[in-house]
């Protein structure tokens, strides 16, 4: 079948310290960043996360705090920081940690060990909203990328993507079609991006769009970090009659530069903690389904 333009369808003196999962600590060099990020080994524990995550909701937070919220020795505090901060998750300073700043993102293999089970459960919830023969684009992102693997007993879909992730992993389902964009190929996570791309989406209107954001403000405004790729989003969110949003917790209320869209452009978000009683009413006045893959 082919295309047309509608398509449809974490002793005495000190305290005690909580058991995690043993970590690499070793100081690591911006030098062999990469070659670390590529160790499927390395990845967060459960204290580490847990850091993470008050730094995304606080934006900043001090060695002592988190010392003695998590009942360890600020010395294993800044082991964990020093580790986080060459992934390039957070900023050390002296005394405490930061949010990156709003102009940078996480790297992309950094972003793929991330909340990787809930970006499951938000995937396997989404492709539950996604009928056989639906035609759909599917956007970049780590999220999106899961969605497209939790797609593969789909019978008759017709796939527009931007993402050679994806293009990779759908070409080899038996019953789908997949269609890519043109434009300039993006080294690091393999997205395509530029006029090309979005002179090619702008010829389709599809039933069904899987977007990602990099961050969701209390009002409802969608942000990411590049402006090549905010502007193709724009484009497949405006040809599409279903907007679906996935996203894990960690992006509500982050700092990204770049405006996106809003939450009144979804119809559905799909994440895995429920929104803060705070964006209730951004929500509501939104009108955006909000589904929870608890």
């Amino acid at each position: 079948m082919q295309f047309t333009h509608e398509l449809r369808a974490p002793t005495a003196g000190r305290p005690a310290e909580r058991r995690y999962r043993p970590y690499n600590t070793r100081s690591v060099s911006r030098h062999d960043h990469r070659a670390m990020t590529r160790d499927p080994r390395l990845t967060l524990n459960a204290r580490q996360q847990e850091l993470l995550e008050w730094v995304q909701r606080d934006g900043f937070v001090t060695i002592d705090d988190l010392a003695a919220h998590f009942a360890v020795t600020p010395q294993t505090i800044r082991r964990d920081v020093n580790w986080l901060a060459d992934l390039n998750l957070l900023r050390r300073y002296h005394g405490g940690a930061s949010l990156p700043t709003s102009s940078e993102n996480v790297s992309y293999t950094a972003r793929q060990r991330m909340f990787h089970d809930e970006k499951r459960r938000i995937a396997a919830l989404a492709a539950s909203h996604i009928p056989d023969q639906a035609s759909l684009f599917i956007n970049l992102g780590t999220t999106t990328e899961e969605v497209a693997r939790a797609l593969n007993r789909h019978h008759g879909l017709h796939v527009i993507t931007n993402n050679l992730n994806v293009a990779s992993m759908m070409s080899g389902y038996p019953d789908c079609e997949v269609l890519i964009t043109g434009g300039i190929v993006r080294p690091w996570d393999k997205g395509i991006v530029g006029e090309l791309a979005i002179d090619f989406i702008r010829q389709f209107k599809v039933d069904y769009a899987i977007i990602g954001t990099s961050a969701i403000e209390a009002d409802g405004t969608l942000r990411d970090f590049d402006t090549r790729e905010v502007r193709v989003a724009e484009a497949i969110m405006q040809h599409a009659r279903t907007v679906y949003l996935v996203t894990d917790h960690s992006k509500v209320g982050r700092p990204a530069l770049v405006r996106q869209g809003h939450l009144s452009q979804v119809h559905a978000l799909f994440t895995d903690k429920p929104l803060p009683p705070e964006m209730a009413d951004t929500v509501a006045a939104a009108g955006t389904q909000v589904y929870v893959a608890e």
